[in-house]
């Protein structure tokens, strides 16, 4: 499991929907599952979350790397 933490940013966000994208995006570009892959874990089995903070609000998107990786999500 993956878990990338942001804080809402106003001056270059517009909502918590594009903090937490950036948070997954961030994991994809940084490659951080190729830490785990090298480690013998397949990439059915890596789960990707970002977090999105403002205050006390907190959003969450991800699950399972496949998901992104087969529906073509762009990451950049």
């Amino acid at each position: 499991m993956i878990l990338e933490f942001k804080v809402f940013n106003p001056r270059t966000e517009k909502n918590l929907q594009e903090t937490v994208r950036k948070a997954v995006c961030q994991i994809m570009e940084k490659k951080y599952i190729e830490a785990l892959e090298t480690k013998g874990i397949s990439k059915e089995k890596i789960r990707i979350y970002g977090f999105a903070f403002c205050g006390k609000e907190v959003l969450i998107d991800g699950g399972y790397f496949c998901k992104f990786e087969t529906a073509g999500v762009s990451f950049t």
